[in-house]
């Protein structure tokens, strides 16, 4: 068994899912059809895991397919936050069909501890410019 080819060649493929697994860690969530949806959950799962194993090598690996602003993102802001969980980093929810073709949409979030972080790093950003002023 292997992945789903989504209608595109390989290489388009996986440069479209690498995108938008830098743009679910970027903003914590996606509005795209289930079967991407799915697809882009476990490359995130398994980039977060490497955010969590830290280290230049596993860096790398993560430049290999995201850019660096998202790598950097990614190992200092949301991969120690999943530092106590093993797994289930991403939630899929099913939104119902989208109009123009009745394909099935869905909603990817990165769950709860980024989110959490994400608010405080936003309040905090907040603060700073009101300090500044």
């Amino acid at each position: 068994m292997g992945t789903r080819k989504l209608g595109r060649p390989t290489a388009h493929r996986m440069s479209m899912l690498y995108g938008m697994a830098a743009y679910l860690i970027e903003n914590g969530k996606i509005e795209t059809t289930l079967t991407r949806a799915k697809e882009v959950s476990s490359i995130t799962e398994k980039l977060i895991t490497l955010g969590k194993k830290g280290g230049l090598a596993n860096f790398r690996k993560a430049l290999a397919v995201i850019p660096e602003d998202t790598a950097k993102k990614l190992f200092n802001v949301v991969a120690p936050n999943y530092a106590d969980v093993n797994g289930g980093y991403t939630a899929v929810y099913k939104l119902g069909p989208r109009r123009g073709d009745g394909a099935e949409m869905a909603l990817i979030i990165l769950t709860a501890p980024a989110v959490e972080i994400a608010a405080e790093t936003t309040e905090e950003a907040a603060k700073d410019e009101k300090t500044a002023e």
